[in-house]
């Protein structure tokens, strides 16, 4: 199963940079897009709708415009849920689990930290949150892949410029010891999994800086998995070319 993930920086104007035309040509199973920036509502019917595709979305029920992801399947899960369970988190869409039977798949869109760094207490009690339910789920023995937007560099060489941004939201030491914790606790970024030190591979560049001409980005999106699907997984990748948004597709391919 070839799983990518990709913030699509809003669905309706991907929409209009060819996102349906990559969806055909990129012979996925199941993609996974955050920050879709729509009412369901509001998500163009071709995209809702596009053929061979079951579509489940969870948009921001408190400001429209704002937040959002979205999975289309190939395959129809078993089941698709869009709550934590907690109130603070559950309305900003940020969420969709769908179960494959094998393994739980969750599209996640974890929350940046804001300007001053306001909103990394949030963040972090998202975080929580999240991996509190993943830890239940896996001592029923289940397997899991979070896939999105993490919003957070893990290491020195997941940003083009550290030293400049260690007192920035997306770097800050409180965040980046949340996924040393996740590595602890027996989960594997998938991507390092294949490429332990290989530099220079981002996932995000500032648009207003045109960051991207230069690379000078940051890899914050990941498909973290539950070490129990190591074996499972054969490979994973960044498709820098891929335009249209200020973050380009992360993959894995898992059986």
């Amino acid at each position: 199963m070839k799983i990518i993930s990709w913030n699509v920086n809003g669905i309706r104007a991907v929409q209009k940079k060819g996102f349906l035309e990559w969806v055909d040509e990129v012979k996925a199973d199941v993609i996974c897009l955050q920050e879709t920036k729509a009412d369901v509502e509001k998500i163009p019917n071709e995209v809702k709708n596009h053929p061979g595709w079951h579509t489940y979305w969870h948009s921001c029920t408190i400001k429209s415009g704002y937040s959002g992801v979205g999975i289309m399947s190939r395959t129809e899960p078993l089941s698709v849920t869009t709550k934590i369970g907690i109130d603070e988190f559950d309305g900003e869409g940020r969420i969709i689990e769908a179960d494959f039977g094998s393994f739980v798949l969750y599209n996640v869109y974890f929350p940046n930290g804001s300007v001053g760094n306001s909103r990394v207490p949030f963040k972090l009690r998202f975080y929580d949150a999240l991996l509190a339910r993943c830890a239940e789920q896996r001592k029923q023995g289940r397997g899991i892949v979070v896939c999105g937007d993490y919003n957070i560099a893990h290491h020195p060489i997941d940003l083009a410029r550290p030293k400049e941004n260690e007192t920035n939201t997306g770097f800050l030491p409180e965040e980046r010891v949340v996924l040393d914790r996740m590595a602890a606790d027996g989960w594997l970024d998938s991507f390092r999994e294949f490429h332990p030190d290989e530099p220079d591979n981002y996932t995000y560049w500032d648009y207003f800086t045109r960051a991207r001409e230069r690379n000078v980005g940051w890899r914050i999106d990941y498909h973290w998995i539950t070490e129990d699907l190591r074996p499972r997984l054969k490979n994973a990748f960044i498709l820098p070319d891929v335009m249209g948004s200020d973050h380009c597709p992360v993959g894995i391919v898992i059986v």
